[in-house]
């Protein structure tokens, strides 16, 4: 393969043409560079910085886990990654357990990031006692749990709180830890609601300088703003729901485990009106959707937005390829609308293999009948929806031999994909997401020199998990290597 600057020029065999260095790689197996299709760069960085959150399996351990962080810190202490999911005892623990581990602002955010457990301090400093989301008890004190738009803000002012160099480092710092795993480009899911737009800013002034490719994408119905940004994509993360994990997402049904039926964040005619002008404004637009609700809510408002179309927009519609992040309970009939629509699904392999299984979060939140329809990959891709595949890392580990795993080794075995597919998947389902497929996930002349080289081969070896390249490139450049 011969390489000229950031494109592949030659691919062959035989004698190797003139070049001003040969790199020989004997035995290896050398893949197009995998695309992560759904990454919160800055929070990953967030969570990389700390992750001893990620490994408590009790309250006392998480709270004990914060308290020795916020001590080696001398302000506000952001912790990301606990789950209770997999606790014997899922209690979370109390406001005055979380006052006691530091005297500042201290929060720490769930692994899916739509709930926080904040201090006292944190809670006053950020401003957000009587927002909409601040759990309360029976004599209406705080216990610490933040949720929706309480737990944005919670969020949005402890990222205040860092420099433009803090913000770099850590997008650095998750930019390269993607490299060291073979992906060499990440779809960035910015949120301004939770860390403001200087985040994204900062993120476009050296994103050229990463050692991988990022495509961009915000989440805010500002679409003048984006389009001066210099961005075509807009949404990303835009939440039309929450999470299981917060009993947050949209249900049609209520949660088998706690009340209510989930959050709702944007009306019908307030979204129907942003995808239309989106649309007309020639941008891609993907939204969070994680619920059957709120999945039926974007399927409906992108028909409503398709039937306002004459017939020459409609035929360039589905070659928009807006996407639905998530889509993770989506009944038979919406996934063939939204293949219909020609709508693109981000999918998060690792979150079935974390939360799919007998027992595990899914089953807790929804029962064992609902919880065996989530994350029907098969489905959607025997369905024809354009499906790529991500991490949504810091809420999964960024590593797409754990996205191949899971995608082997669905709770469902009539939904699980062979080893062929599910690289298929990861590589080049990304890079048709982004409109990118000319690009990437191919080594063939005039695409991006974007690959990661193997000691063993993908497609033959017995377990994937754990295994990393020897060399990652990225447009041209070598981004890792041992």
């Amino acid at each position: 393969m011969l390489v000229d600057d950031r494109h592949v020029e030659r691919v062959g065999t035989g004698d190797p043409p003139t070049a001003d260095r040969i790199v020989d790689l004997p035995g290896t197996t050398i893949l197009p560079g995998f695309v992560d299709a759904h990454v919160h760069l800055t929070g990953t960085g967030v969570h990389l910085a700390a992750p001893q959150a990620a490994a408590a399996s009790t309250a006392e351990e998480l709270v004990e886990a914060a308290r020795v962080i916020a001590a080696e810190r001398s302000g506000p202490t952001l912790i990301h990654g606990f789950d209770e999911s997999g606790w014997a005892e899922r209690l979370l623990p109390p406001i005055e357990a979380l006052d006691r581990a530091s005297e500042l602002p201290l929060a720490i955010v769930r692994a899916d990031g739509h709930l926080s457990l904040a201090n006292r301090a944190a809670l006053k400093a950020s401003g957000v006692l009587g927002r909409d989301g601040v759990e309360l008890d029976a004599d209406g004190e705080p216990t610490g749990a933040v949720r929706v738009q309480a737990n944005a803000a919670l969020q949005h002012w402890f990222h205040e709180r860092l420099g433009d160099a803090d913000v770099e480092a850590l997008q650095l710092e998750a930019a390269s830890l993607a490299a060291s795993r073979g992906v060499t480009c990440v779809h960035e899911m910015s949120i301004p609601l939770e860390r403001g737009f200087r985040d994204v800013e900062v993120l476009l002034r050296h994103r050229r300088r990463l050692p991988v490719d990022v495509v961009v994408y915000v989440a805010t119905t500002e679409i003048g703003r984006v389009m001066d940004l210099g961005l075509s994509t807009i949404g990303g993360d835009l939440s039309l729901d929450g999470s299981l994990g917060a009993r947050t997402a949209h249900l049609s049904e209520p949660y088998a485990d706690g009340e209510g039926s989930g959050v709702g964040y944007l009306g019908d005619d307030e979204l129907v009106e942003f995808l239309h002008d989106a649309h007309l404004a020639g941008m891609q637009v993907a939204v969070h959707a994680i619920g059957d609700r709120a999945i039926e809510q974007i399927v409906s408002a992108w028909e409503r937005v398709y039937q306002a179309l004459d017939s020459r927009a409609r035929r360039h519609f589905r070659a928009r390829r807006h996407r639905v992040e998530h889509f993770v309970l989506a009944g038979q009939r919406q996934m063939e609308r939204a293949a219909m629509l020609g709508l693109g699904i981000s999918v998060q392999p690792a979150f079935d293999a974390l939360w799919g299984s007998a027992g595990a979060l899914y089953e807790q939140r929804l029962g064992p009948d609902r919880a065996a329809e989530a994350n029907r990959f098969r489905t959607f891709v025997e369905r024809g929806l354009e499906v790529g595949a991500g991490s949504d890392s810091p809420v999964t580990e960024l590593d797409p031999m754990t996205c191949v795993a899971a995608l082997e080794e669905h709770h469902d075995p009539a939904q699980r994909l062979s080893r062929e597919e599910a690289l298929r998947l990861t590589i080049q389902g990304g890079a048709r997401l982004a409109h990118l497929e000319e690009k990437k996930g191919q080594l063939e002349p005039g695409a991006h020199a974007d690959f990661a080289v193997y000691e063993v081969d993908l497609s033959t070896a017995r377990d994937l998990r754990g295994l990393r390249p020897i060399l990652t490139v990225s447009l041209g450049r070598e981004v890792f290597a041992v």
